[in-house]
């Protein structure tokens, strides 16, 4: 899980990539990212950041049980094993 309230917004783009890298490195394919309600521009920015992601195999808002609309649970693609 990642939670972006204490952050900057200038820090998420970093944030997200490093933290979606360090999860495929552990074989960690299904996360949660918290944004937060607010306005829900830290959730634009999350969503746009996960479109153009290219481990991203799909994203969703989280249930309310998980979050809601202030989380985004994210699915990431495993990669082919290496021979």
């Amino acid at each position: 899980m990642l939670d972006l309230h204490t952050f900057q917004p200038r820090e998420v783009k970093a944030l997200v990539t490093d933290y979606l890298a360090a999860c495929l490195a552990r074989e960690i394919f299904r996360v949660r990212i918290i944004h937060g309600k607010s306005t829900g521009q830290l959730r634009q920015t999350v969503h746009h950041l996960l479109q153009r992601h290219p481990d991203v195999a799909a994203y969703h808002l989280a249930n309310a049980h998980w979050g809601g609309w202030g989380a985004t649970i994210v699915h990431l693609k495993r990669r082919a094993a290496q021979a």
